[in-house]
């Protein structure tokens, strides 16, 4: 994986080169000290991942991110940077991850890792921009605040989301985050993608392996990936039977 980091402190970019040359396939490729750089040896090296700070002299991390996701085979943006309060606005500018310093190797390795798994065409997808007149394209990922900091989890990897009180939970290949949105917003958007069993919890249709009824006669389905079943409420089963039987 070819990376470029961006930071004006020079003790920074030296630890990060470090921490990215440790990880099984990491290679850096460039090294910048601002936003402008960054600009200008992305469109002449085309590293996979860019590693940038936020706060910069001349062009700061999140004007040059916002110029990176114009481009058509944008970088994924990963920030790193010693505040967290530019969470919000990362997402405005499509980051891939948001790293709070000091960086954690473990934690860096983790959001290279996810960054690899993005091919071209799901990059663009983050980079792309609608008009107002346009329809509103689907979330290639689910974003989380974490103990890491900021993560993208790929809808593709997502087993279910269930309501949970205030929250949702969003369980994934790789464990469960918690997220600030409604079962309502999330099955307007993915509709197509995941399937309401039950009045607090959203399907992948991708990973639905068949469905069974209980000696208690309770319907449950069970998910490609996982050990337990889930409930399906009565007034979805007709609904998902049909689905399953399209499949």
């Amino acid at each position: 994986m070819r990376v470029l980091i961006v930071d004006d402190e020079p003790l920074a970019r030296e630890r990060l080169k470090r921490l990215v040359e440790e990880t099984p396939d990491g290679q850096v490729i460039g090294l910048a000290q601002n936003g402008v750089e960054a600009v200008e040896q992305v469109e002449s090296v085309r590293p996979d991942v860019v590693l940038m700070d936020i706060r910069m002299p001349e062009m700061d991390g999140l004007q040059a991110a916002a110029k990176l996701v114009e481009l058509k085979h944008p970088p994924a943006v990963i920030f790193c940077t010693a505040y967290d309060e530019y969470a919000v606005e990362a997402f405005d500018v499509q980051a891939l991850g948001y790293l709070v310093k000091p960086v954690n190797k473990d934690d860096l390795a983790v959001a290279l890792k996810r960054a690899s798994r993005l091919n071209k065409a799901q990059l663009s997808a983050l980079g792309k921009r609608n008009g107002e007149d346009e329809e509103p394209v689907a979330r290639s990922h689910i974003s989380a605040r974490t103990h890491r900091g900021l993560e993208l989890i790929p809808i593709e990897e997502i087993y279910y989301f269930r309501a949970d009180q205030k929250y949702v939970t969003v369980l994934h290949r790789h464990g469960e985050v918690l997220i600030d949105e409604t079962l309502k917003e999330l099955e307007k958007e993915l509709g197509e993608r995941f399937y309401r069993i039950h009045r607090n919890c959203l399907v992948s249709v991708a990973q639905l392996e068949s469905m069974e009824r209980s000696g208690q006669g309770q319907h449950k389905v069970k998910v490609r990936g996982l050990e337990e079943s889930l409930d399906v409420s009565r007034r979805h089963v007709s609904g998902l039977r049909k689905l399953m039987q399209s499949l």
